[in-house]
């Protein structure tokens, strides 16, 4: 075998890199990759450098990629989702360098899936190896740590046998009970939040606000203008740094039409003012981006939500991530869900500390989940 680490997703071949990605996860595949570096996405501008593992195999005389990981070496913990601010401020405080460090995850994205990328019937042999090299290169350029975020189930049980500390959050996600349209799903809710969801999708209509659900396909140059500007505004107004741009949506939307759905809303003058922006994989719908010109009341649940599940029922799409937090999506018919992320320490004075640190932690998330009441019918 041979191991190479790319300074750029380019380096590798789609075909190959996209055989090794379950499920058709948009977010893996080589063309979302692609497009956050293509469009300076990802960047040192933005403490993301990537630095992609690939495990190549000879095969008659080429070498075939049978492993991989999306990595990137970080600056700073924007972007992740998985909040360490406090650890990085405890090596500061004793003049010890945090960053540089590694990170296994999708840029701006913290939605599960694969982090650990292998052919099938490879695992066994490949996923220690993928663990050890990731290891042994934080030691070699000294690296803090690695950190990988929202992995998969059985990598995670994976990191955990090689002494990886996992930690636990909670997200709320939208399952599909074999519903036939959106009042089937209602009738499985409480009388009040099925009453709630009603009166706020009516409120939509009252202000004779129009919907549009289109793909890359369908969406026009317009569009993704009109979007560009929504979601530019979003940070503006939260003095957040806006990392995407209106080259990566389109690029994205090009290379994966059908995975990419757009939701515009349109006032009754026929004027854009708000849109959110979905991705599916072939099970999964993920919510990721929203942002409007104008305030129109209870619009956000309609094209952030209510949209999205009327997409799962239409597709038969069986989980809609909405994306991170949010106890609000509880009346509107997500559940809390237990995510959680890999975290190994190189050489670390605080490793103790920050073990107490991830007890404690995963100890309030259960009892947060516990306490939170599920808004189905005979649900407790």
């Amino acid at each position: 075998m041979q191991i190479n680490i790319h300074s750029e997703i380019s380096q590798i071949p789609a075909q190959e890199w996209n055989a090794l990605v379950d499920d058709n996860n948009p977010f893996l595949r080589h063309e979302f990759l692609a497009a956050l570096e293509n469009n300076d996405c990802v960047s040192d501008e933005f403490g993301w450098r990537p630095c992609h593992v690939a495990v190549y195999e000879k095969y008659k005389s080429n070498n075939m990629l049978i492993a991989a990981m999306p990595l990137y070496t970080k600056m700073n913990s924007y972007g992740e989702f998985v909040f360490d601010h406090a650890w990085a401020d405890a090596y500061q405080r004793n003049s010890i360098a945090y960053f540089p460090k590694l990170v296994s995850s999708i840029p701006y994205t913290p939605a599960s899936g694969q982090r650990l990328l292998c052919l099938p019937d490879r695992k066994d042999e490949v996923f220690p190896l993928l663990i050890q090299t990731i290891q042994q290169f934080a030691q070699q350029q000294n690296y803090s740590g690695f950190h990988c975020l929202f992995p998969q189930s059985d990598e995670q049980d994976w990191m955990e046998s090689y002494g990886l500390l996992t930690r636990h959050d909670c997200q709320f996600h939208w399952q599909n009970q074999n519903y036939t349209n959106f009042d089937d799903f209602l009738a499985k809710l409480d009388k009040r939040k099925r009453k709630n969801i009603r009166q706020e999708r009516r409120r939509v209509e009252q202000q004779n606000i129009s919907l549009r659900v289109l793909n890359g396909n369908t969406a026009s140059e317009k569009d993704w203008e009109d979007f560009a500007r929504f979601y530019q505004q979003t940070f503006a107004e939260k003095h957040g740094t806006a990392t995407l741009n209106k080259g990566f949506f389109k690029e994205v939307a090009k290379n994966l039409p059908e995975q990419t759905i757009l939701v515009l809303a349109d006032s009754a003058e026929g004027e854009c003012i708000a849109g959110s922006l979905m991705f599916s994989s072939n099970t999964t719908l993920y919510g990721r981006h929203w942002g409007c010109t104008e305030q129109i009341d209870k619009l956000h649940f309609e094209a952030c939500y209510y949209q999205g599940i009327e997409y799962c029922i239409k597709h038969k799409l069986q989980t809609f991530e909405p994306g991170a937090q949010g106890e609000h999506k509880i009346a509107r018919g997500f559940v809390p869900t237990l995510t959680r992320s890999s975290h190994w320490l190189n050489n670390s004075p605080f490793e103790e500390s920050i073990k107490n640190f991830i007890k404690h932690e995963q100890e309030g998330v259960a009892y947060y989940m516990k306490s939170l009441k599920s808004p189905y019918k005979d649900c407790k």
